[in-house]
Order: structure tokens, then C-alpha cells, then sequence
């Protein structure tokens, strides 16, 4: 059987969000009694909460919803590579050891260990330039230990854009603490929301 690991953050009350973003909640709508034989919860949540792909709708008004992105990009070979503790923006530089035969997927691990219970607004995102030349060597998605492949002040989200035009996906606030540098198998699976603009995902690497 092959290895599998858990790249996904845990989910609670306490797991951070993009400051004005809604938080987790999760209350009881029926609880097991004389009366009730089961447990019922309702939750309320961003799509952006723990780890999730954005769909084309987050950052182009005339985008898809991710109920209707293709799937068949965020299952297959990847490629983790580590960037960590490089600044507020990774430049090819900092991923230029890891750039022989890349796969169509890699994923950025920017941190030692992710803050699980505060945002850090001076979080590692993406050179626009960098996605640039990721795209021109084909990759399709990009995915990061952060909360963004843009910086947390950014009012123009560049990064977003060259995906945008570049019809390239992404995944954000992946847990890759654990995760030595290689290739992997990636699977990372978004619900079918037909018009929500991005989707938690459990994402998981597993032995090629």
C-alpha cells in the first residue's frame, strides 16, 4: 500500500482567516437524546478556510465557479520544493535547485512550522514574474503554505492575475510542515460548488 501524507491544516473555531473573511463555526442543530437518534451539526465557513483551491471567480468577475473547474488538475504527479524563511516573494531563484523535469504540479513550502491559530500578515506569496516562468515550463496549478500567492496588502493581487491569464489553478494554506522536498502524487479534490469562488479541499500527497 502506498504511503499517503496529510497536507491539510485542521479545521476548528480557532483556525485563522484573512482579516474580515468569516471564520469557522459549527453548531448543533440536533443532538442524540430519548428524542433524537442523531448528531446534526450545521457549519458556517469561508471556502477560504484551511486548505482550499480558488476557483477563476475569486479573482476574475467573468470566471468560473469551482463546481465547473476540470478536476483532472489537481490529481497527479507534483513536485514539492522548499522556499522557506526566503522574504515576502519567491523568485525563481529561490526554486531554481528544484526545476529539472518539473511536473505540472508543484507546491511551495514557505514555512519551518504554519501558524495554525493566528493570519500572518507578513505571509510568503508569489513574484508575479516567478508564475510567469512557471507557467512558461507548464505548470498548471501552484500550490503554497500561505494564505495567498499574493502578498496580505495587496489591493491589485498580481499573482492572481498571471493565473488568470495564464488559465493556470492554485491551492492555498496546504500544511507541508512534514513534507521533504520531491515528487509525490498529489490529490486535492474541490466540492462541487456550483457558484461559491473557492473550495476546501483535504489534500493529500502519496507515494509515487
Amino acid at each position: 500500500m502506498k504511503k499517503i501524507w496529510d497536507i491539510s491544516p485542521p479545521i476548528d473555531a480557532s483556525s485563522p482567516v484573512f482579516p474580515g473573511d468569516t471564520a469557522f463555526q459549527l453548531n448543533w442543530s440536533a443532538q442524540i437524546s430519548e428524542q433524537c437518534p442523531v448528531n446534526v451539526s450545521a457549519i458556517t465557513l469561508s471556502p477560504h478556510v484551511g486548505s482550499h483551491a480558488d476557483a477563476p471567480l475569486h479573482y476574475d468577475p467573468a470566471g468560473m465557479a469551482i463546481g465547473h473547474v476540470d478536476l483532472q488538475t489537481f490529481i497527479g504527479p507534483c513536485r514539492v520544493i522548499h522556499a522557506i524563511g526566503v522574504g515576502h516573494l519567491i523568485t525563481m531563484q529561490h526554486l531554481a535547485h528544484q526545476l529539472q523535469n518539473l511536473p505540472e504540479r508543484i507546491l511551495v513550502r514557505t514555512y519551518e512550522s504554519i501558524p495554525l491559530d493566528k493570519f500572518d500578515t507578513e505571509l510568503t506569496a508569489f513574484a508575479p514574474e516567478t508564475l510567469i516562468a512557471l507557467a512558461d515550463l507548464g505548470v498548471k496549478l501552484i500550490g503554497i503554505d500561505s494564505a495567498s500567492i499574493d502578498p496580505a496588502d495587496s489591493k491589485t493581487l498580481d499573482s492572481h492575475q498571471v493565473i488568470r491569464q495564464r488559465n493556470m489553478r492554485v491551492l492555498e494554506n496546504l500544511q507541508l510542515d512534514h513534507i521533504h522536498e520531491g515528487d509525490y502524487e498529489l490529490i486535492a479534490l474541490p466540492l462541487k460548488l456550483m457558484s461559491a469562488d473557492a473550495s476546501p479541499v483535504r489534500a493529500i500527497l502519496r507515494e509515487l
